[in-house]
């Protein structure tokens, strides 16, 4: 076996007492939590704007970076609920390049995930002190889960992963939404199996132990494009695929029936300044109707302090070093153009 063992990694409870999440921000999660779950229960007609870098790899540049969307947050309360995005492990197509902030605290540094695991809950609690917003993440690895839940308010399953049996189950146990995004295929078949399967009971071997879950009833569809055999980008969220999937959702039987659409990836082309146009295209598209306006919950959008991206160990400070991304001159007119079309 080629297998080799290089180092224990700190446990969840260790880590925790390492990096203690506060009790006046656990109250504050509380809170966030009973708002953006009325949201996806039908309670609130608030909308979701899931918004941040492609991955935060410098913890100033992303305390920077939310403590503006704060002030945004108050200026649109009464019609939004900003979750910034903070992405600490990244996906790579190929398993090349920097792949979060997990693996590596320091982007042109050595893999150390023992580090890496520090760097990213200490970014995650820093971030929710200076802004009072608590944030998302990806869940590219079930397992380091109990590092970070007690801190996130949303969690999304990328469009590799979502096929995986693994994270299906692992969002069963979650008390928080979480989004299911379609997978690169595009095929909106496996996304609703996806939801089906995070909303159920189920038993499984977890981290060591064998678990009961309960089911997650805020499981739901992120649509974010398909690739073809051939590498082309193909839109979904024009309103005839909202519509198709509007109609896939009572045939399923699903509680709580959610849409949030990734303005970015294969939606944009992968081109981020399309995503102001993509957004207020899918804004009109749910003003059609009532079951569209109760349908579509949300965006996600990928924004950061300046735009574009630089290659890891670049010394732009708030510039992806991963995807290119919005600068915040953009985002700002997006989130009040956004508010003015609710």
């Amino acid at each position: 076996m080629s297998l080799e063992f290089l180092e224990p990694l700190p446990s969840p409870e260790e880590l925790r007492e390492i990096a203690p999440f506060p009790k006046a921000l656990q109250e504050l999660k509380a809170m966030r939590d009973h708002e953006i779950r009325n949201i996806f229960t039908g309670i609130s007609n608030k909308f979701i704007l899931i918004i941040g870098p492609c991955s935060a790899h410098n913890l100033e540049a992303v305390c920077e970076y939310v403590s503006r969307l704060a002030i945004l947050q108050e200026k649109v309360a009464d019609k939004i609920i900003i979750i910034p995005r903070i992405y600490t492990n990244k996906p790579r197509t190929t398993g090349e390049g920097y792949k979060g902030i997990a693996h590596q605290a320091d982007p042109i540094g050595e893999a150390n995930m023992a580090r890496g695991l520090i760097a990213m809950r200490q970014m995650h609690i820093r971030s929710v002190e200076v802004s009072g917003l608590t944030a998302a993440d990806e869940m590219l690895y079930p397992g380091n889960l109990p590092y970070l839940e007690d801190i996130l308010s949303y969690h999304a399953v990328g469009a590799r992963s979502v096929e995986n049996q693994e994270h299906r189950l692992t969002v069963s146990g979650l008390d928080t939404p979480c989004g299911m995004k379609n997978p690169t295929s595009g095929s909106l078949k496996v996304m609703m199996d996806s939801v089906h399967a995070a909303q159920l009971s189920h038993d499984f071997f977890y981290n060591g132990h064998r678990v009961k879950t309960s089911g997650n009833p805020m499981a739901h569809c992120i649509l974010r494009g398909a690739v073809d055999q051939n590498g082309n980008n193909i839109p979904n969220y024009h309103y005839e695929d909202l519509h198709k999937l509007a109609e896939l959702y009572p045939k399923k039987g699903l509680a709580n029936p959610a849409i949030v659409v990734d303005t970015n990836h294969a939606n944009s082309n992968k081109i981020f300044s399309e995503q102001p146009r993509i957004a207020l295209e899918v804004l009109r598209s749910r003003s059609t109707s009532s079951n569209f306006k109760s349908l579509i919950k949300g965006l996600m959008v990928e924004s950061y302090l300046i735009e574009g991206n630089q290659k890891p160990g670049g010394k732009n400070f708030g510039q992806s070093i991963t995807d290119p991304c919005m600068n915040w001159e953009d985002t700002e007119v997006l989130v009040d153009q956004i508010a003015e079309a609710l």
